[in-house]
């Protein structure tokens, strides 16, 4: 689990993948120790190329957890990966009916916002999370999750990995931000879709829905800090989480 790739493995298929630990030697931790690269990987759908799931397969991936709904699973099945157990933990995104009356920009961000309020506060998002993050702690690594553009369900997610690991928030800020640098063509290529259907106007009303912003993120820690009063009383209230499943986050997450 210790020997990925010094910098970020790139899919062509699925252009946000990559190490939930970072690239280099991972994050610092604030106890002057790193995240271990190599254990947990993040990604958006595995529409991949036969070269792109064989360098997959070669990670040594044991189990691939699909955040993503029910119809989106159905709408584009992830690939089979040689030697991973797929499993399906849903978390719901972005409403679609939500998205589809957006009448401007602030109607766009303030669905976000809530999108991410409801990652902390829906029961069904909470079960899900929970059992995404017991699954991590208790099933053989390595392991990667992922939902349909890998930024928000599944940047959620990769935050608490973090925080349990001991990473400052402001480092956390800014590896989920990184989605707006590593999968740029995917979001111009829906938003030419946007142009293409909708009409050029329609653009700077959808991109809010494709970017990740630090707004958004922080509206679901703001969440978290009125129902629980810090990221460790959601794990443990919120998530149901205990001690042993903490302790062996931390333990694979650390070295």
């Amino acid at each position: 689990m210790t020997d990925a790739p010094a910098e970020l493995l790139r899919l062509a298929s699925a252009d946000n993948f990559r190490d939930v630990a970072g690239t280099g030697a991972g994050y610092p931790t604030r106890d002057g120790r790193r995240v271990r690269r190599g254990v947990f990987f993040r990604a958006n759908e595995l529409q991949l190329t036969h070269e792109d799931t064989t360098s997959l397969a070669a990670l040594g991936i044991r189990v691939i957890h699909d955040l993503r709904s029910g119809p989106e699973v159905e709408a584009h099945p992830d690939v089979a990966v040689a030697g991973a157990t797929w499993r399906h933990v849903e978390v719901s995104g972005i409403p679609m009916a939500m998205v589809e009356g957006l009448a401007d920009t602030a109607a766009a961000e303030q669905v976000m916002r809530e999108v991410y309020e409801a990652f902390v506060r829906s029961p069904d998002a909470r079960a899900s999370y929970a059992m995404l993050l017991t699954d991590l702690a208790t099933e053989e690594p390595p392991h990667l999750f992922h939902c349909t553009a890998g930024k928000d369900r599944t940047g959620w997610a990769a935050a608490l990995l973090l925080e349990i690991a001991g990473v400052d928030r402001d480092t956390i800020v800014t590896d989920y931000l990184l989605t707006n640098e590593v999968s740029s063509a995917t979001r111009e290529k829906y938003l030419a879709l946007i142009a293409e259907h909708l009409g050029q106007e329609k653009v700077a009303v959808y991109e809010p829905t494709m970017v990740a912003e630090t707004g958004y993120l922080q509206a679901a820690y703001d969440a978290v800090d009125a129902d629980h009063g810090s990221v460790e009383g959601y794990l443990r209230e919120g998530l149901g989480l205990g001690d042993d499943v903490l302790a062996e986050l931390h333990a694979r997450l650390v070295v």
